[in-house]
């Protein structure tokens, strides 16, 4: 059978220049040829290595097929969800220890003392919000406590200061109201006089004082001597001026300090004071 020409050239050569055209994925100058670029074999195959059906020889994806680079459709850039940090908590305070803290409370003092048997140690007042967490409020102030140290298991005349959280609601003190928030009262049974365990003169050390709410009626003032657990627990547990050496029970600041508390205590934060030596705190 004769082929014919198409403007002198075969008609098989005329289907393979289209076909090349159509595989190529451009309308870009064919080879001298008449061949796509690169040129088509008799077995098939491109000069460089490709079928025409756009696959490696070893039979992996070219350019152009689904396989290939440019198959290959872009990825989308991930989005990632806003990470939302988790609220802080009080540092140095342990599971069991936060746990004391009253949920509705926004507010604590945390009285930190440097040994289960020492009477010297810290306070540092932290504030909560709601999403960011809790974050001090204050510097750190300087305290002593009880002459023997820390206890669990508080006893009348043990001369350790009970290890616990307990709510701050009432105030009192030997000199006026210095602007706080919680009910404040004012007498003369606030007078102390004599000498400390270190010869330190007591005069002055009840001038400000908030009660802590150990063993005593919350809602009364710090004078009031009701003890709930007996009066063998012991009681009085107080928040005071420092006379400069240890208590007998109590936690102290310098006088300053005291004042600043007084001015920054808020009952509608519900304060509590979070107490005892670090080691116990941490549990």
């Amino acid at each position: 059978m004769s082929v014919r020409s198409v403007r002198g050239r075969p008609r098989l050569a005329a289907a393979l220049l289209a076909s090349g055209l159509l595989l190529s994925g451009c309308g870009g100058a064919t080879g001298d040829g008449g061949s796509p670029p690169g040129g088509v074999t008799a077995d098939g195959k491109n000069v460089d290595g490709k079928n025409v059906d756009g696959k490696s020889a070893d039979g992996t994806g070219g350019a152009g097929s689904p396989g290939g680079a440019a198959g290959r459709s872009a990825p989308e850039p991930r989005t990632s969800e806003p990470q939302t940090a988790e609220p802080k908590e009080i540092p140095g305070l342990g599971p069991k220890t936060l746990a004391a803290i009253p949920p509705g409370t926004t507010q604590a003092v945390v009285a930190t003392g440097s040994g289960k048997n020492r009477n010297t140690g810290t306070v540092l007042v932290y504030e909560r919000d709601p999403v960011t967490g809790w974050a001090p409020v204050t510097d750190v102030w300087p305290t002593h406590n009880a002459r023997r140290g820390w206890t669990d298991d508080h006893n009348q005349g043990d001369l350790r200061t009970p290890i616990g959280v307990f709510g701050l609601t009432d105030a009192g003190g030997l000199l006026p109201d210095p602007g706080t928030r919680l009910p404040y009262d004012r007498g003369p049974a606030f007078s102390v006089s004599g000498t400390g365990f270190q010869g330190e003169p007591l005069a002055g050390s009840f001038d400000y004082v908030v009660a802590i709410n150990y063993n005593r009626v919350p809602g009364s003032t710090p004078l009031d001597w009701t003890r709930p657990l007996g009066a063998e627990k012991g009681g009085g547990i107080w928040l005071h001026v420092d006379h400069g050496g240890p208590t007998e029970g109590c936690v102290s600041l310098p006088r300053g300090r005291m004042k600043e508390l007084l001015r920054r205590l808020d009952p509608g934060k519900r304060p509590v004071v979070v107490m005892g030596d670090a080691e116990s705190l941490r549990r």
